[in-house]
Protein backbone atom coordinates (compact mmCIF):
# COMPACT_ATOMS: atom_id res chain seq x y z
CA UNK A 1 0.00 0.00 0.00
CA UNK A 2 1.72 3.49 -0.80
CA UNK A 3 1.24 6.18 1.27
CA UNK A 4 -1.13 8.43 -0.95
CA UNK A 5 -3.23 5.43 -1.32
CA UNK A 6 -3.68 4.82 2.69
CA UNK A 7 -4.32 8.14 2.97
CA UNK A 8 -7.15 8.02 0.84
CA UNK A 9 -8.70 4.88 2.64
CA UNK A 10 -8.32 7.14 5.98
CA UNK A 11 -10.43 10.11 4.71
CA UNK A 12 -12.89 7.94 3.82
CA UNK A 13 -13.23 6.13 6.88
CA UNK A 14 -12.68 9.26 8.93
CA UNK A 15 -15.98 10.75 7.14
CA UNK A 16 -17.98 7.75 8.12
CA UNK A 17 -16.98 7.17 11.56
CA UNK A 18 -17.41 9.24 14.79
CA UNK A 19 -14.93 11.31 16.51
CA UNK A 20 -13.29 8.91 19.03
CA UNK A 21 -13.56 5.88 16.44
CA UNK A 22 -11.49 8.49 14.21
CA UNK A 23 -9.31 8.96 16.94
CA UNK A 24 -9.01 5.00 17.94
CA UNK A 25 -8.30 4.10 14.09
CA UNK A 26 -5.43 6.80 13.67
CA UNK A 27 -3.52 5.48 16.90
CA UNK A 28 -4.03 1.53 15.43
CA UNK A 29 -2.39 2.84 12.29
CA UNK A 30 0.48 4.84 13.44
CA UNK A 31 1.45 2.09 15.31
CA UNK A 32 0.79 -0.69 12.43
CA UNK A 33 3.00 1.58 10.13
CA UNK A 34 5.68 1.92 12.84
CA UNK A 35 6.34 -1.28 13.75
CA UNK A 36 6.85 -2.27 10.05
CA UNK A 37 9.26 0.05 10.01
CA UNK A 38 10.73 -1.38 13.06
CA UNK A 39 13.19 -4.48 12.36
CA UNK A 40 15.72 -4.13 15.64
CA UNK A 41 16.03 -7.58 17.25
CA UNK A 42 16.20 -7.57 21.00
CA UNK A 43 19.39 -8.52 22.95
CA UNK A 44 19.37 -11.57 24.99
CA UNK A 45 22.21 -12.28 27.14
CA UNK A 46 23.67 -15.89 26.90
CA UNK A 47 23.81 -18.52 29.20
CA UNK A 48 27.19 -18.31 31.20
CA UNK A 49 29.71 -21.29 31.21
CA UNK A 50 31.88 -21.00 34.25
CA UNK A 51 32.64 -18.25 37.12
CA UNK A 52 35.99 -17.56 38.29
CA UNK A 53 36.24 -19.47 41.65
CA UNK A 54 37.17 -16.72 44.20
CA UNK A 55 37.42 -17.97 47.88
CA UNK A 56 38.16 -14.57 49.71
CA UNK A 57 37.94 -11.62 47.42
CA UNK A 58 34.86 -10.08 47.07
CA UNK A 59 35.24 -6.83 45.46
CA UNK A 60 35.44 -8.42 41.97
CA UNK A 61 33.64 -11.25 39.91
CA UNK A 62 34.31 -12.89 36.28
CA UNK A 63 31.77 -14.51 35.00
CA UNK A 64 32.87 -16.51 31.69
CA UNK A 65 30.39 -16.76 28.73
CA UNK A 66 31.27 -18.43 25.16
CA UNK A 67 32.30 -16.15 23.14
CA UNK A 68 33.71 -13.97 26.07
CA UNK A 69 34.32 -12.69 29.84
CA UNK A 70 32.58 -10.37 32.12
CA UNK A 71 34.60 -8.48 34.63
CA UNK A 72 32.72 -7.02 37.21
CA UNK A 73 34.56 -4.72 40.31
CA UNK A 74 32.12 -4.86 42.61
CA UNK A 75 33.64 -3.10 45.12
CA UNK A 76 35.65 -0.69 43.68
CA UNK A 77 35.91 1.45 46.89
CA UNK A 78 34.34 1.00 50.23
CA UNK A 79 30.81 1.57 50.54
CA UNK A 80 30.38 2.28 46.42
CA UNK A 81 27.13 2.53 45.15
CA UNK A 82 27.51 1.57 42.12
CA UNK A 83 29.78 -0.92 40.23
CA UNK A 84 31.65 -1.21 36.79
CA UNK A 85 31.52 -3.99 34.12
CA UNK A 86 33.55 -5.12 31.56
CA UNK A 87 33.52 -7.34 28.50
CA UNK A 88 36.98 -8.99 27.93
CA UNK A 89 36.90 -10.34 24.41
CA UNK A 90 39.37 -12.54 22.58
CA UNK A 91 38.50 -11.75 18.89
CA UNK A 92 36.58 -8.74 17.20
CA UNK A 93 33.44 -10.72 16.12
CA UNK A 94 32.34 -11.46 19.77
CA UNK A 95 31.89 -7.69 19.62
CA UNK A 96 29.66 -7.74 17.03
CA UNK A 97 27.00 -9.99 19.39
CA UNK A 98 27.56 -7.87 22.49
CA UNK A 99 25.17 -5.02 23.52
CA UNK A 100 27.63 -2.05 24.14
CA UNK A 101 25.10 -0.21 25.94
CA UNK A 102 25.77 -2.61 29.00
CA UNK A 103 29.76 -2.12 29.54
CA UNK A 104 31.95 0.10 30.93
CA UNK A 105 34.37 -0.52 28.53
CA UNK A 106 35.11 -3.65 26.02
CA UNK A 107 38.59 -5.13 26.27
CA UNK A 108 40.22 -7.17 23.88
CA UNK A 109 42.31 -9.81 25.88
CA UNK A 110 45.46 -10.45 26.86
CA UNK A 111 46.26 -6.74 27.33
CA UNK A 112 49.82 -5.72 26.11
CA UNK A 113 50.45 -2.43 27.46
CA UNK A 114 48.85 -1.41 30.69
CA UNK A 115 49.67 1.80 33.00
CA UNK A 116 48.89 1.15 36.85
CA UNK A 117 48.18 3.75 39.44
CA UNK A 118 49.42 1.97 43.03
CA UNK A 119 52.19 0.26 44.28
CA UNK A 120 50.59 -2.24 45.35
CA UNK A 121 49.34 -3.11 41.34
CA UNK A 122 53.24 -4.30 40.54
CA UNK A 123 53.47 -7.59 41.98
CA UNK A 124 50.59 -8.94 40.24
CA UNK A 125 52.49 -7.88 37.05
CA UNK A 126 55.78 -8.98 37.95
CA UNK A 127 54.27 -12.61 39.35
CA UNK A 128 52.73 -12.98 35.85
CA UNK A 129 55.75 -12.68 34.03
CA UNK A 130 54.22 -9.26 32.65
CA UNK A 131 56.37 -6.62 33.80
CA UNK A 132 57.38 -5.68 30.37
CA UNK A 133 53.89 -4.90 29.96
CA UNK A 134 54.24 -1.51 32.21
CA UNK A 135 54.26 1.47 30.28
CA UNK A 136 53.61 4.20 32.86
CA UNK A 137 53.18 4.97 36.40
CA UNK A 138 52.53 7.98 38.89
CA UNK A 139 55.71 8.37 41.25
CA UNK A 140 58.05 5.58 39.94
CA UNK A 141 60.52 6.63 42.89
CA UNK A 142 58.08 4.79 45.02
CA UNK A 143 58.78 1.55 42.86
CA UNK A 144 61.16 -1.09 44.69
CA UNK A 145 61.21 -3.82 42.96
CA UNK A 146 64.43 -4.12 40.88
CA UNK A 147 63.26 -5.48 37.66
CA UNK A 148 60.88 -2.63 37.17
CA UNK A 149 63.15 0.00 38.18
CA UNK A 150 65.76 -1.41 35.86
CA UNK A 151 62.53 -0.79 33.01
CA UNK A 152 62.70 2.84 34.52
CA UNK A 153 66.13 3.38 34.16
CA UNK A 154 65.93 2.18 30.56
CA UNK A 155 63.18 4.68 30.34
CA UNK A 156 60.43 1.52 29.37
CA UNK A 157 58.25 3.00 32.14
CA UNK A 158 57.52 7.04 31.53
CA UNK A 159 56.66 9.02 34.72
CA UNK A 160 53.27 10.24 35.17
CA UNK A 161 53.41 12.87 38.00
CA UNK A 162 51.13 12.14 41.04
CA UNK A 163 47.89 10.21 41.44
CA UNK A 164 46.19 13.67 42.71
CA UNK A 165 47.45 14.86 38.84
CA UNK A 166 48.03 12.42 36.27
CA UNK A 167 49.31 13.65 33.42
CA UNK A 168 46.84 13.06 30.92
CA UNK A 169 48.53 14.21 28.03
CA UNK A 170 51.31 11.73 28.32
CA UNK A 171 49.02 8.67 29.22
CA UNK A 172 46.75 9.58 25.83
CA UNK A 173 49.93 9.48 23.86
CA UNK A 174 50.77 5.94 25.52
CA UNK A 175 47.92 4.92 24.68
CA UNK A 176 47.72 1.92 27.12
CA UNK A 177 45.28 -0.88 26.46
CA UNK A 178 44.27 -0.49 30.44
CA UNK A 179 44.54 1.98 32.72
CA UNK A 180 43.90 0.57 36.28
CA UNK A 181 43.18 3.08 38.69
CA UNK A 182 42.11 3.26 42.23
CA UNK A 183 39.47 5.87 43.67
CA UNK A 184 37.55 6.67 47.25
CA UNK A 185 34.54 7.89 45.53
CA UNK A 186 34.27 7.76 41.98
CA UNK A 187 35.19 11.43 41.30
CA UNK A 188 38.65 11.42 39.47
CA UNK A 189 38.52 14.15 36.24
CA UNK A 190 42.21 12.95 35.16
CA UNK A 191 40.31 9.79 34.59
CA UNK A 192 37.35 11.41 32.71
CA UNK A 193 39.81 12.98 30.72
CA UNK A 194 41.19 9.63 29.87
CA UNK A 195 38.30 7.64 29.27
CA UNK A 196 37.14 9.87 26.70
CA UNK A 197 40.08 9.96 24.93
CA UNK A 198 39.13 6.01 24.44
CA UNK A 199 41.91 4.26 27.41
CA UNK A 200 39.47 1.72 29.99
CA UNK A 201 39.39 2.75 33.17
CA UNK A 202 39.25 -0.55 35.68
CA UNK A 203 38.71 0.47 39.36
CA UNK A 204 41.14 -2.10 41.43
CA UNK A 205 39.49 -2.66 44.64
CA UNK A 206 41.97 -4.98 46.47
CA UNK A 207 42.76 -2.72 49.32
CA UNK A 208 39.07 -2.44 50.09
CA UNK A 209 39.34 -6.05 51.09
CA UNK A 210 38.81 -7.01 54.80
CA UNK A 211 41.35 -9.74 55.06
CA UNK A 212 44.88 -10.20 53.84
CA UNK A 213 43.73 -13.06 51.81
CA UNK A 214 41.13 -11.52 49.80
CA UNK A 215 43.91 -8.82 48.75
CA UNK A 216 46.37 -11.12 47.65
CA UNK A 217 43.67 -13.04 45.67
CA UNK A 218 43.23 -10.02 43.03
CA UNK A 219 46.36 -11.86 41.60
CA UNK A 220 43.72 -13.40 40.06
CA UNK A 221 42.10 -9.97 38.96
CA UNK A 222 45.38 -9.45 36.82
CA UNK A 223 45.40 -13.34 35.75
CA UNK A 224 41.89 -12.80 33.67
CA UNK A 225 43.70 -9.31 32.03
CA UNK A 226 46.30 -11.20 30.90
CA UNK A 227 44.40 -14.29 29.58
CA UNK A 228 46.66 -16.43 32.69
CA UNK A 229 43.87 -16.87 34.41
CA UNK A 230 45.09 -20.66 35.47
CA UNK A 231 48.58 -19.23 36.12
CA UNK A 232 47.70 -16.68 39.06
CA UNK A 233 44.84 -19.28 40.54
CA UNK A 234 48.29 -21.27 41.12
CA UNK A 235 50.62 -18.66 41.91
CA UNK A 236 47.41 -17.72 44.44
CA UNK A 237 46.93 -21.08 45.66
CA UNK A 238 50.51 -21.47 46.73
CA UNK A 239 50.37 -18.15 48.38
CA UNK A 240 47.54 -19.54 50.50
CA UNK A 241 49.07 -22.77 51.07
CA UNK A 242 52.00 -20.82 52.56
CA UNK A 243 49.88 -18.43 54.93
CA UNK A 244 47.92 -21.14 56.06
CA UNK A 245 50.62 -23.39 56.97
CA UNK A 246 52.25 -20.20 58.88
CA UNK A 247 48.90 -19.93 60.68
CA UNK A 248 49.49 -23.56 61.94
CA UNK A 249 53.24 -22.80 62.86
CA UNK A 250 52.34 -20.08 64.79
CA UNK A 251 49.32 -21.87 67.04
CA UNK A 252 52.26 -24.26 68.33
CA UNK A 253 53.73 -21.24 70.20
CA UNK A 254 54.22 -22.01 74.21
CA UNK A 255 54.03 -18.28 75.07
CA UNK A 256 51.71 -15.47 73.86
CA UNK A 257 53.51 -11.80 73.84
CA UNK A 258 51.39 -8.19 74.32
CA UNK A 259 51.77 -6.33 71.13
CA UNK A 260 51.51 -2.63 70.42
CA UNK A 261 50.87 -1.31 66.72
CA UNK A 262 51.03 2.40 65.25
CA UNK A 263 52.24 5.70 66.57
CA UNK A 264 50.30 8.92 67.14
CA UNK A 265 50.20 11.61 64.33
CA UNK A 266 49.19 15.16 65.70
CA UNK A 267 48.61 13.84 69.11
CA UNK A 268 46.50 10.94 67.99
CA UNK A 269 47.52 7.28 68.39
CA UNK A 270 46.33 5.59 65.09
CA UNK A 271 46.53 1.72 65.54
CA UNK A 272 44.50 -0.86 63.67
CA UNK A 273 41.17 -2.51 64.41
CA UNK A 274 41.23 -5.89 65.38
CA UNK A 275 38.95 -7.45 62.52
CA UNK A 276 40.95 -5.50 60.03
CA UNK A 277 43.84 -7.08 57.69
CA UNK A 278 46.60 -5.72 59.34
CA UNK A 279 44.29 -6.99 62.55
CA UNK A 280 44.01 -9.91 61.22
CA UNK A 281 47.78 -10.52 60.97
CA UNK A 282 48.47 -10.37 64.68
CA UNK A 283 45.51 -12.93 65.19
CA UNK A 284 46.83 -15.59 62.74
CA UNK A 285 50.18 -14.91 64.35
CA UNK A 286 49.00 -15.68 67.58
CA UNK A 287 49.87 -13.08 69.70
CA UNK A 288 48.12 -11.07 72.31
CA UNK A 289 47.44 -7.50 70.54
CA UNK A 290 45.68 -5.12 73.02
CA UNK A 291 43.18 -4.33 70.80
CA UNK A 292 42.15 -7.39 68.89
CA UNK A 293 38.43 -6.92 69.95
CA UNK A 294 37.80 -3.86 68.44
CA UNK A 295 36.21 -4.60 65.30
CA UNK A 296 36.08 -2.09 61.74
CA UNK A 297 38.29 -2.28 58.70
CA UNK A 298 40.49 0.70 59.52
CA UNK A 299 42.23 2.69 62.12
CA UNK A 300 41.61 3.08 65.43
CA UNK A 301 41.98 6.80 66.69
CA UNK A 302 43.08 7.03 70.41
CA UNK A 303 44.58 9.43 72.86
CA UNK A 304 48.07 8.89 74.02
CA UNK A 305 46.53 8.78 77.49
CA UNK A 306 44.54 6.06 76.45
CA UNK A 307 47.26 3.95 74.97
CA UNK A 308 49.75 4.12 77.63
CA UNK A 309 47.19 2.86 80.04
CA UNK A 310 46.69 -0.42 78.27
CA UNK A 311 50.24 -1.19 76.53
CA UNK A 312 52.14 0.52 78.67
CA UNK A 313 53.91 -3.51 79.24
CA UNK A 314 53.50 -4.81 75.98
CA UNK A 315 56.43 -6.84 75.23
CA UNK A 316 56.40 -6.01 71.23
CA UNK A 317 55.78 -2.85 69.34
CA UNK A 318 55.36 -3.56 65.90
CA UNK A 319 55.34 -0.72 62.76
CA UNK A 320 55.55 2.78 64.77
CA UNK A 321 54.29 4.20 61.86
CA UNK A 322 57.55 5.36 59.66
CA UNK A 323 59.79 5.82 62.33
CA UNK A 324 62.88 3.84 61.54
CA UNK A 325 65.21 4.35 64.94
CA UNK A 326 65.38 4.78 68.78
CA UNK A 327 66.51 8.31 68.37
CA UNK A 328 63.80 9.60 65.97
CA UNK A 329 60.74 7.93 67.96
CA UNK A 330 62.68 9.87 71.22
CA UNK A 331 62.87 13.25 69.51
CA UNK A 332 59.27 13.09 68.14
CA UNK A 333 57.88 12.65 71.39
CA UNK A 334 59.52 11.89 74.58
CA UNK A 335 56.60 10.14 75.81
CA UNK A 336 57.54 6.71 73.56
CA UNK A 337 60.35 6.13 75.75
CA UNK A 338 58.16 5.09 78.31
CA UNK A 339 57.01 2.15 76.48
CA UNK A 340 58.61 -1.18 77.90
CA UNK A 341 59.03 -1.98 74.23
CA UNK A 342 61.01 1.28 73.88
CA UNK A 343 63.51 0.03 76.80
CA UNK A 344 63.63 -3.51 75.94
CA UNK A 345 64.31 -2.58 72.14
CA UNK A 346 61.62 -4.24 71.04
CA UNK A 347 60.27 -2.34 68.46
CA UNK A 348 60.03 -3.47 64.56
CA UNK A 349 59.33 -0.92 61.73
CA UNK A 350 58.52 -2.11 57.86
CA UNK A 351 59.78 1.39 57.13
CA UNK A 352 63.67 0.44 57.38
CA UNK A 353 62.95 -2.09 53.84
CA UNK A 354 63.33 0.01 50.91
CA UNK A 355 64.13 0.19 47.48
CA UNK A 356 66.71 1.89 45.58
CA UNK A 357 65.15 5.57 45.43
CA UNK A 358 63.37 4.88 48.75
CA UNK A 359 59.96 3.01 48.55
CA UNK A 360 58.77 1.09 51.22
CA UNK A 361 58.83 -2.54 50.21
CA UNK A 362 55.93 -3.66 52.33
CA UNK A 363 53.57 -1.12 50.52
CA UNK A 364 54.53 -2.81 47.31
CA UNK A 365 55.12 -6.11 47.66
CA UNK A 366 52.55 -6.47 51.49
CA UNK A 367 49.27 -7.40 50.20
CA UNK A 368 50.30 -9.46 47.09
CA UNK A 369 52.58 -11.83 49.69
CA UNK A 370 50.62 -12.04 52.99
CA UNK A 371 52.07 -15.29 53.36
CA UNK A 372 55.63 -13.76 54.26
CA UNK A 373 54.01 -10.78 56.09
CA UNK A 374 52.83 -13.69 58.47
CA UNK A 375 56.52 -15.32 58.72
CA UNK A 376 57.60 -12.02 59.79
CA UNK A 377 55.44 -11.43 62.48
CA UNK A 378 55.55 -14.74 63.82
CA UNK A 379 59.65 -14.99 63.27
CA UNK A 380 59.60 -11.79 65.58
CA UNK A 381 56.71 -12.74 68.52
CA UNK A 382 57.80 -16.54 68.12
CA UNK A 383 61.32 -16.64 67.03
CA UNK A 384 62.16 -20.22 68.24
CA UNK A 385 59.18 -21.44 65.53
CA UNK A 386 61.11 -19.96 62.16
CA UNK A 387 64.61 -20.50 63.09
CA UNK A 388 65.85 -19.95 59.72
CA UNK A 389 63.49 -17.64 58.44
CA UNK A 390 64.82 -14.07 57.53
CA UNK A 391 62.13 -11.66 57.66
CA UNK A 392 61.38 -9.96 54.12
CA UNK A 393 59.59 -6.69 55.51
CA UNK A 394 60.04 -5.98 59.40
CA UNK A 395 63.28 -5.38 60.98
CA UNK A 396 64.25 -4.03 64.17
CA UNK A 397 65.01 -0.11 65.00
Amino acid sequence: MTACKAKNLINIIFEKTSYFLKRLIVLILVLFFVSCKSDKVSYTKPVASSELVLNYAKGFKVTHFNDYSELTITTPWPNASRSFTYALIKNTTATEKLDKALYDGIITIPIKTVVVTSTTHIPGLELLGESNSLVGFPGCDYISSPLIRNHIDQGLIKELGQNEALNTEVILTLDPDVLIGFGIDGVNKAFETISNGGIPIIYNGDWAEDSPLAKAEWLKFFGVLFDKEAKASQLFSKIESDYLEAKDIAKNATSIPTVLSGAMHKDIWYLPQGTSPEGQFLKDANVNYLWKDSTGNGSLALSFETVFVTAQNADIWINPSYFTSYDQLKSNNELYTKFKAFETKSIYSMSLTKGDTGGVLYYELGSARPDLVLKDIIKICHPNLLEDYQTTFFKPL
